[in-house]
């Protein structure tokens, strides 16, 4: 039998053992409705405001500024559509290679796309250029599930209160909102969202060795949205209907494990990612890593095999037990090629010949060098 080795973890984490634990009394024993008046009930609603505490306390945010949504889509599509919504004659920037569940709600209002660099990364000059007086959100997200590049969230955010600053001084009401999408940043990097200068930032709870189907929306008390999902008023009335409760206390505990060992886990898988690209390098004198080399999530390989077909090679591997990717698993059914590594400046060609590995907890030296075999094997 072969041996297994999974390098997907910006797909999908496996769900954390104490995580569960925690989660499993809501869903046959305090099951019931935290909107309900009995005592049982109430002991539900504390706990809810507990994991609404612990959330708001890794963001350096207030519990009532923490939505939550069934997953990291719901809580993008409440940031665009909400702001958008409520400000229907505005404008949104946003980056070229976000996810799709920022860029198809994006594409229903007046819109720009900032552009990247050859590692994916945004220009500031670029940023403030496109801030016109008419736009009313500009949405960047922290770091790419594809290739990894870290975007520079700060400068971003002072380039925004710049902004800011010249519309007020020029009686312009008009509010300007800082979006984030942070669902594969939460394992590794800052989440203060005021350190970072952002309005709204999106978690998710299936990246992060917690529950699938369980998210977050960060939205500052100052930030206007209108409700996408309306009904009962759950959730400051921004989305309405019953909460997921063993989902939410999930999401909580999974986010304080990841923070808490934040910069432990980033300097162990670091270590592993580095060791897997300069393996790469040595074995395949024509690989391309893409993305940042400097500005990198630590658990991101992207590389592009130059005469390749991905998907040979994923059937190659998989046949071997390891399990990769060629982009984005909400896109995998997609022929079309990744709109990140066009972005980048990547031929069609060179973009159907690239593969994604994502490093876990899990993930060991041994994990490398069985998946570096296999791709000796395969690569012609």
């Amino acid at each position: 039998m072969a041996k297994i080795v999974y390098l997907d973890y910006a797909a999908a984490t496996p769900l954390d053992k104490e995580v569960l634990s925690l989660m499993q009394p809501f869903f046959s024993v305090d099951f019931f409705n935290p909107s309900a008046d009995y005592s049982a009930a109430r002991h539900v609603r504390q706990a809810l405001d507990m994991a609404r505490s612990k959330i708001a306390y890794w963001l350096g945010a207030q519990a009532n500024e923490i939505i939550f949504t069934a997953g990291g889509t719901e809580a993008n599509n409440l940031a665009i559509h909400g702001v958008m919504a409520a400000y229907p004659s505005a404008k949104l920037l946003l980056s070229a290679i976000e996810h799709e569940s920022v860029r198809q709600p994006a594409a229903r209002y007046n819109h720009q796309v900032i552009p990247v660099d050859n590692e994916g990364r945004i220009s500031l000059s670029a940023v403030e250029k496109l801030i016109d007086d008419q736009v009313v959100l500009v949405s960047v997200m922290y770091a790419n599930n594809e290739i990894g590049s870290v975007q520079p969230i700060r400068e971003v955010g002072k380039v925004i209160e710049k902004v800011r600053d010249s519309r007020r001084n020029r009686g312009i009401e008009l509010p300007l909102l800082l979006h984030v999408d942070a669902c594969q940043a939460v394992n590794y990097l800052d989440l203060h969202v005021n350190r970072l200068g952002v309005d709204l930032m999106t978690i998710n709870g299936g990246k992060i060795y917690g529950p699938k189907q369980s998210g977050a929306l960060y939205v500052s008390r100052n930030a206007k949205l209108t409700p996408v999902i309306s009904g009962g008023g759950q959730e400051r009335n921004l989305r309405s209907g019953t909460e997921n409760v063993p989902a939410d206390i999930g999401l909580a505990a999974a986010l304080d494990s990841s923070q808490s060992s934040r910069r432990e886990q980033t300097l162990k898988t670091e270590e592993l990612r580095d060791y897997f690209i300069a393996k790469l390098e040595k074995t395949f004198k024509q690989v391309i890593i893409n993305g940042s080399r400097r500005f990198r999530l630590a658990n991101n390989v992207h590389v592009t095999f130059p005469g390749q077909d991905n998907e040979s090679l994923l059937i190659g591997l998989d046949h071997n037990g390891v399990m990769a990717a060629a982009g984005s698993a909400c896109n995998a059914s997609k022929e079309e090629s990744s709109h990140v590594l066009l972005a980048l400046g990547l031929s069609d060609a060179h973009a159907r010949a690239s593969l994604r590995f994502s490093l876990g907890r899990a993930t060991t030296k041994a994990d490398i060098d069985y998946t570096i075999k296999i791709l000796s094997s395969l690569v012609s």
